[in-house]
């Protein structure tokens, strides 16, 4: 086994070190979510832990980490007597992105359980996990129904297998800790407010402080228990604070003016439900408990907000998390508490840092803050012009095409999003799991039944009575049990939604420069991005102007760098339609390669003009029968405006063998608003 990176020997970070160490206090707090960028010492830091938790004793053979001395009654493996039992380090078990269902929570043998009345189960990473840590790297990119297992397991303190009526149930008690980049996409709100706690991290802008964690990290790299040894005196002190902290934890006192101030927070702060409350609750606590302290402070619910409430606050995806620290302030002093922000032992740093009521989270300000300037993926200069050309107030002359080399517009801010009609791709996918697209999925109705091609998952109890009941007499069947063998099983076939590559093409060109305008296609957009992160879609942005498209933002699960880089989209020039088009062609090309099973829909927002070159409508509708000969499903958003209309979007629509529909079509809510699939290519408009 390697030798871990020494927790202690991780360079600032505090915020982070602070979160998992108050969970190895407190398991109770509910986990902590750790949000940052690539590179931060995320990873390192929940390796590290592991080796600062206290050694586990264990029944002796039990696979289900059952403790010696208050077995669960419970256990598949059991039942157990009372008994000294055995001693073992607690365990980090990693889940992988693209691990099955089986693979979390075990797997029963259907087969045995039919002929035999058997449970024979073979556990999960969920039993390997029983107190210990449960990690999940890119928590973000975890299936719904796995995270949704996962947390409830983690809510319950258990884990349930049920399988036509055949259950089991064991004992599944962890530290819950997510990793994740938001810049690969956003958890659901609802997933978030599971977590108790959650940090933001970013690498440090101190020279000195980059400096030294290179350095130390070369040293660790060239003799990792040389290194380590260098720590053992510092990781052994944090190991017995730890230890000390959970004996004092059930002696500390929460007192009413405390739990008062608690709940004005989180009503001040409008978040829902009351899972914040007691997460703040344990989190005061075992912030005292860790200062050596047997009564909260007011200090201690400060800080308890500031790791627990950031994510509660978000109401969509574009939303940056964050708590107003001033608002938080007051909203304390209102609430009665006297205590000042110097209470208690808050200047203790003891080993691993965050002594007292620990490190203030790096909302802003500090070196180590991040720089909420930008959205990330947002390289728009600050020196972007902003003169805008007469002419394009949207009264009439935004229907004529700006001339070439027209004066480039500052970016237009977007107009209020609504609800979008939903848009999906035709036929049966069998993609990623979301909420868009009909497609085979391991969840949902079923619709059928096969021969499994691997592992039984989902058992289709009639098609396999159906299947064995033939043979009986040729088996022997003597009883009333039935004689089921391995060629009779047979899977459910179910039929959920998936999700898919929805790809914006942009027309930010002259002929959509009228400012009103372009801040109604934004907002178009925007409401369409929206629609996507809760369908569980992957996104991207190509933008066309003046001579050339570009790819604004390659595919991503991130829609916030999606309405990012919209926000600083700037207009002006001709219109490059077909260019458009064919970089679209080029993208959707390297991800079928990339991602096959994805299914991608193309929503082209446009008024149809094209312009510049020879012929450029014609060259824009051999551009758009190219997408239509390979089949992809497609939807033009007609920007077009005014009393004479063209109909061009409508023609280009046809070329794509998709439909069109204008802005107002767009809403959920407009007369036009019932759920519409989008033609397949190929099919009459």
């Amino acid at each position: 086994m390697s030798t871990p990176y020494p927790f202690t020997a991780i360079v600032g970070q505090d915020d982070l070190r602070l979160g998992l160490l108050l969970n190895a206090v407190s398991p109770a707090v509910g986990g902590v979510l750790v949000r940052g960028e690539k590179g931060t010492a995320k990873s390192t830091a929940v390796r590290a832990l592991a080796a600062l938790m206290p050694e586990v004793p264990v029944v002796s053979g039990c696979r289900f980490s059952c403790d010696p001395s208050a077995p669960d009654p419970a256990c598949p493996d059991g039942p157990h007597e009372t008994g000294p039992g055995v001693s073992r380090p607690a365990r980090t078990v990693e889940l992988p992105v693209g691990a099955s269902e089986d693979r979390l929570v075990g797997a029963l043998d259907i087969e045995r359980a039919l002929s035999e009345g058997v449970k024979a189960f073979e556990p999960g990473l969920l039993a390997d996990a029983h107190r210990g840590i449960l990690y999940v790297d890119e928590v973000n990119l975890l299936h719904d129904h796995l995270v949704d297992l996962l947390l409830d397991a983690a809510a319950m303190g258990a884990s349930y297998v049920e399988r036509e009526g055949v259950s089991v149930r064991h004992a599944a008690r962890f530290l819950l800790v997510g990793t994740m980049n938001p810049e690969e996409g956003e958890l659901r709100p609802q997933l978030l407010d599971r977590f108790g706690l959650t940090v933001e991290v970013a690498a440090s802008r101190d020279t000195d402080q980059r400096v030294e964690v290179v350095r130390r990290r070369l040293a660790y790299d060239d003799d990792p228990e040389g290194f380590a040894a260098r720590w053992a005196r510092e990781e052994a002190a944090l190991r017995e604070r730890i230890a000390a902290a959970r004996v004092l934890l059930p002696r500390v006192v929460l007192g009413d003016g405390v739990l008062r101030q608690i709940a004005a927070t989180c009503a001040a702060f409008e978040v829902d439900g009351m899972r914040a409350d007691i997460v703040m609750a344990r989190t005061a606590t075992a912030l005292a408990a860790w200062a050596g302290r047997e009564e909260v402070t007011a200090e201690d619910v400060r800080q308890a907000a500031l790791l627990a409430l950031p994510h509660r606050r978000r109401r969509n995806p574009f939303d940056a998390p964050g708590l107003d620290e001033e608002k938080l302030d007051d909203t304390l002093r209102e609430a009665g508490g006297e205590g000042d922000s110097d209470d208690g032992d808050g200047d203790d740093d003891g080993p691993g840092g965050g002594g007292g009521g620990g490190g203030v989270p790096p909302q802003s300000g500090g070196p180590d803050a991040p720089d909420r300037s930008a959205r990330p993926g947002d390289d728009t200069p600050a020196d972007t012009p902003t003169d805008t050309p007469a002419g394009s107030d949207g009264s009439g002359s935004e229907q004529r095409p700006a001339p070439a080399g027209g004066a480039e517009q500052a970016p237009v801010g977007a107009s209020e999003p609504f609800r979008a009609k939903m848009l999906s791709v035709p036929g049966l996918g069998e993609g990623a799991a979301g909420r868009r697209s009909r497609a085979r999925t391991e969840h949902g109705r079923t619709t059928g039944a096969r021969r499994p091609e691997g592992a039984l998952t989902k058992l289709h109890l009639a098609a396999t009575v159906q299947a064995a009941a033939p043979h009986q007499r040729a088996r022997g069947r003597s009883g009333r049990g039935l004689v089921v063998r391995r060629d009779d099983l047979r899977q459910a076939t179910r039929e959920g939604r998936e999700g898919n590559l929805v790809l914006f093409v942009v027309d930010a060109s002259g002929s959509m420069a009228a400012r009103q305008r372009m801040g109604a296609v934004k907002g178009a957009v925007l409401s369409l991005l929206l629609d996507a992160y809760q369908r569980r879609d992957k996104v991207g942005l190509v933008t066309f102007r003046g001579k050339e498209a570009e790819v604004a933002l390659p595919p991503t699960s991130s829609v916030d760098a999606a309405a990012a880089r919209l926000e600083s989209l700037p207009t002006g020039g001709r219109t490059p339609l077909a260019a458009g088009l064919l970089k679209a062609h080029d993208v959707l090309r390297v991800e079928r390669m990339r991602d096959p099973s994805r299914r991608p829909l193309l929503v082209v927002v446009t008024d149809g003009r094209a312009t510049g070159g020879p012929d450029p409508v014609a060259l824009a509708a051999r551009a758009g029968r190219l997408h239509a000969a390979e089949g992809t499903a497609s939807v033009v958003v007609d920007c077009e405006t005014g009393v004479v209309r063209l109909g061009l979007a409508a023609q280009l629509a046809r070329e794509l063998g998709g439909s069109a529909v204008t802005l107002d079509e767009l809403r959920a809510d407009s007369i036009a608003g019932l759920v519409k699939d989008v033609t397949a290519a190929g099919r009459a408009a």
